[in-house]
């Protein structure tokens, strides 16, 4: 066969249309062209938005949107240049259809549900996320098939994009610039319930990360119950959105300071116990039982404790450090609402 005539060799034909050999590499170099035009620009506008304070949810929608759009004109020119018309093919588009789209009905409905969630406000990349199951982190990619959420212990978690449509998400960085925290803890009974009130307030304070007061955001101290072993209170603060995204870490330096501060200032920390008290021994009562078993009270300088030195609070430092999903995949804005 002559070399010449190779590229007008006919494979086949779709109806009375001819599809060559060279037309159909030349339109595949058109598919590839513009598949790796798509890529250099979708980089491009990433690095953009990544450098962008404000406005990178909508950097984010144009990206996608010219991404996919390239990609599209690329398949139909593709698919011109080959020599198919493709107004030709509406007849055979619309028999083989039906088994294509139940085949592909899953990743079509991912497909859409993708878009839904690129134009819809709710969900937007460096939100912090926690779904049903409990599973939570930051939102860094809505892709066409499923959103990557990378945790707190830099782990990415591929969801079905469905997943965010149908069920129950908390978005935790919706709106507003913090949300208020309950960070559990118990005293002994007998404990001067005003002065556990103003240490707790103390050393939520001391935190780095907590939010100074104004009139609608108040640290406070709840008491909640009577427990087994003592008096159950609630430290209520707002910390920054950046300690929220971090809540296990968050929850951690809370409680640390509570501890630290209730320690240095002789506030019992109780711990599960059973007290039997002797009413009555062969007749006798009180100090006259304990002298009869020849048991001693202890004497208050035997009770006291060392206040606890000053420790290191390594929750707290490790919310100082860097988020581990800095760098390209960090979250999109550094202001308190992205939105506003």
């Amino acid at each position: 066969m002559d070399l010449d005539r190779l590229p007008g060799f006919v494979l086949f034909a779709i109806g009375r249309t001819p599809v060559t050999l060279g037309g159909i590499v030349a339109g595949l170099a058109v598919i590839l062209a513009g598949m790796l035009i798509a890529r250099l620009v979708g980089g491009g506008l990433r690095r953009l938005r990544g450098r962008a304070r404000h406005g990178a949810a909508a950097l984010y929608i144009v990206e996608k949107l010219v991404t996919y759009g390239v990609v599209l004109i690329a398949i139909i020119a593709g698919l011109s240049t080959v020599g198919l018309n493709l107004s030709s093919l509406a007849v055979f588009a619309g028999a083989v259809g039906v088994g294509i789209g139940l085949g592909l009905q899953g990743v079509v409905k991912e497909f859409v549900s993708g878009l839904v969630l690129i134009f819809d406000r709710s969900l937007s990349v460096g939100d912090f996320v926690e779904l049903e199951d409990g599973k939570r982190g930051v939102v860094q990619e809505v892709g066409p098939r499923a959103v990557r959420i990378r945790t707190n212990d830099n782990i990415d978690l591929v969801i079905p994009n469905s997943k965010f449509i149908e069920g129950p998400v908390v978005n935790w960085t919706l709106r507003g610039h913090t949300r208020r925290i309950h960070i559990p803890f118990t005293v002994g009974y007998g404990c001067n319930r005003e002065k556990v009130r103003d240490v707790v307030l103390e050393a939520a304070r001391s935190v780095p990360f907590t939010l100074p007061e104004t009139d609608t955001e108040k640290s406070q101290v709840w008491m909640t119950g009577f427990g087994a072993s003592g008096l159950n209170f609630e430290l209520v603060v707002w910390p920054t959105l950046e300690a929220v995204k971090r809540p296990g870490a968050m929850h951690a330096a809370y409680t640390w300071a509570i501890a630290e501060g209730l320690e240095q200032a002789g506030i019992e920390i109780p711990f599960p116990q059973m007290d039997v008290r002797l009413r009555s021994l062969f007749g006798q009562e009180g100090e006259a039982a304990r002298r009869a078993l020849r048991l001693e009270q202890p004497s208050n300088e035997a009770q006291a404790t060392e206040p606890a030195s000053h420790t290191v609070n390594d929750a707290a430092e490790d919310l100082a450090r860097p988020f581990a999903g800095s760098g390209e995949d960090r979250p999109l804005y550094d202001d308190p609402d992205p939105r506003t």
